[in-house]
């Protein structure tokens, strides 16, 4: 499983906006501290997210990258 939504740790400063703005609930912050002393954003379960952007689009840090799944087209 590719993962479909990355954060970079060391830069993200535990807005929670991501959080909140998620509409599957995978997103949290994490039980440890990045380099900063923040709790760093991070997804929960990669296979339930539905790769809106929501979360990107939110971050003032420009933190998180989202990835689509390639849908590859069988023709007949």
């Amino acid at each position: 499983m590719e993962k479909r939504v990355v954060f970079n740790e060391e830069i993200c400063k535990s807005c929670s906006l991501c959080v909140q703005v998620c509409p599957t609930n995978v997103i949290f912050l994490a039980d440890y501290l990045n380099g900063k002393g923040y709790r760093p954003a991070a997804v929960l379960d990669q296979e339930h997210c539905i790769s809106c952007a929501k979360c990107a689009q939110i971050c003032p840090d420009v933190v998180i990258s989202v990835y689509r799944p390639v849908k590859i087209l069988q023709t007949v």
